[in-house]
């Protein structure tokens, strides 16, 4: 006997992709900007500088090898990986030739909706459970910039059988289909705390890996980039580096006299 049962995962017709001028637009309040550190949206601020510079070695990198989809990990929890992808993705948002999409995959504890004070109840998760079809309901476009997060607000249910469902994979293949005028970003989940990310990894061109100074070891570094493999690292990033030569915000390279250069 045929089982005529359906599947709740499945998707009628192919999965698409929202444009910004298709979603609600966010405009982030500027006390929980700074609540939260994310300061990549001002090109003017100096705390926005190691985000620039980031991005301009990411652009390079992606473009030299063809890639659009990457995602940030860590080996271990608060190593500062969803800091850093939220100021990346606001940096890489101020280029006017390029539309960036940020996916908070970090399902059980997502955190990128919290950062920019977004209130919902329809996130990844519930998409990918099959709560709703219509990712117009889950993305918001950030600001005027050519910025699109969809955000995730914790699921309850098992986050790896999501990941290895059906509706995901359909998801990245939308994903992947993208124009090339695209870069999505993936906030992934530490990269030890369960398998979420490996299974993801299969689906990126590479990922990031983020390492907090005095705390990730070598060894901890070093078996990340052996559990992600195939995938292979676009990079690392070291947070909380304590910097040099009297430099305030630990970014080293030129000290106090970037404050001077900043100023208006």
């Amino acid at each position: 006997m045929l089982n005529t049962t359906n599947d709740k995962t499945d998707i009628p017709g192919p999965v698409v992709i929202p444009g910004p001028a298709e979603l609600e637009t966010l405009v982030p309040d500027a006390a929980t900007l700074e609540a939260n550190h994310i300061v990549g949206f001002d090109g003017n601020d100096i705390r926005s500088r190691p985000f620039n510079l980031l991005r301009s070695q990411v652009i390079k990198a992606l473009d030299a090898n063809g890639w659009k989809l990457f995602g940030t990990t860590s080996a271990t929890p608060a190593a500062g990986k969803s800091f850093l992808s939220m100021n990346l993705a606001a940096a890489l948002s101020r280029l006017s030739d390029k539309t960036i999409y940020l996916f908070d995959l970090d399902l059980r504890r997502g955190s990128l909706a919290d950062a920019l004070g977004i209130e919902g109840k329809v996130g990844l998760g519930e998409y990918l459970a099959g709560k709703t079809d219509d990712l117009r309901s889950v993305g918001r476009r950030i600001g005027d910039n050519n910025l699109v997060l969809f955000p995730c607000y914790r699921v309850k249910s098992n986050s790896a059988e999501l990941i290895a469902g059906k509706r995901f994979a359909n998801l990245m293949e939308a994903v992947k289909n993208l124009p090339d005028d695209v870069i999505v970003i993936c906030d992934l989940p530490p990269a030890f705390a369960n398998d979420d990310t490996i299974m993801i990894s299969e689906y990126l061109d590479a990922y990031m890996l983020i390492i907090e100074q005095g705390i990730t070891t070598k060894k901890q570094m070093n078996n990340t980039v052996d559990l992600l493999k195939p995938t292979q690292c676009l990079g690392t990033v070291l947070n909380r580096y304590v910097g040099g030569l009297i430099d305030p915000y630990g970014y080293g390279y030129g000290g106090s006299e970037y404050s001077k250069y900043y100023s208006d």
